[in-house]
């Protein structure tokens, strides 16, 4: 039997296990990110000053030795929260890059901006309470990340409006209002439910709500609704 041959006919084996490295990087990310979803939960309840890291630990059922060792103060887990939470609706506005129709781009940033605020409404109330005390511990995520981040979408949709694909609208005024409506329905929940009368949206009215949102918003823009499929 030629060496081919007999290669061929050797058992298969299991894959190469996991390169110890790569083992403890999934573990790590695995525990960051059950860390930063139990301290969101705990900041959103308690705000910064009433939540402790033992609260965390505790929330999370690790000791809070393992919590400092992500994360070696309470101020380090609440700005990663922070910054957890941006870069998700960072990433909400890849539409913008991935269509040149203006209503598919809006209307897609819309659409998972309110998925977000379905699935992470926990980490919205922190966002907004930070904001209302005065941003004092994330002045830098706002001039550093945020604002050069508003900028570029600033730009795209200026250049919608001079080739006369959105009516001329004030770029960041139609962010902004982008913003107020999506995570209204994350940070005001409760206002929500007790105005409908209902203890949570379902599935379904929410994305009756998202549809109805993102009519209103293409329709401020001078656009045309896009027809669902």
């Amino acid at each position: 039997m030629r060496d081919d041959e007999a290669a061929a006919e050797a058992p298969k084996h299991d894959a190469a296990p996991i390169p110890l490295r790569r083992r403890k990087a999934h573990i790590r990310e695995t525990n960051e990110a059950h860390l930063l979803a139990c301290a969101e939960a705990v900041f959103a309840e308690r705000g910064l000053e009433g939540a402790s890291t033992a609260m965390i630990a505790e929330r999370a059922g690790l000791p809070k030795a393992n919590l400092h060792y992500y994360f070696p103060t309470k101020l380090a887990l609440y700005r990663r929260v922070l910054e957890d939470l941006f870069e998700d609706w960072h990433r909400a506005a890849d539409t913008f890059e991935s269509s040149d129709d203006p209503v598919e781009a809006i209307s897609g940033y819309v659409r998972t901006k309110m998925e977000l605020s379905r699935r992470r409404p926990l980490g919205s109330k922190v966002w907004a309470s930070e904001i209302i005390h005065g941003a004092v511990h994330m002045q830098d995520i706002l001039n550093e990340s945020v604002k050069p981040w508003l900028e570029t979408r600033v730009i795209v949709i200026d250049d919608w409006i001079a080739r006369g694909l959105l009516a001329p609208v004030d770029a960041q005024t139609l962010m902004f209002m982008i913003w107020a409506t999506t995570q209204h329905y994350a940070d005001f929940d409760a206002q929500i439910r007790a105005l409908k009368g209902k203890r949570a949206l379902s599935q379904k009215a929410f994305e009756a709500s998202t549809e109805e949102v993102i009519k209103l918003v293409i329709r401020a823009c001078g656009a045309k609704s896009p027809e669902r499929k």
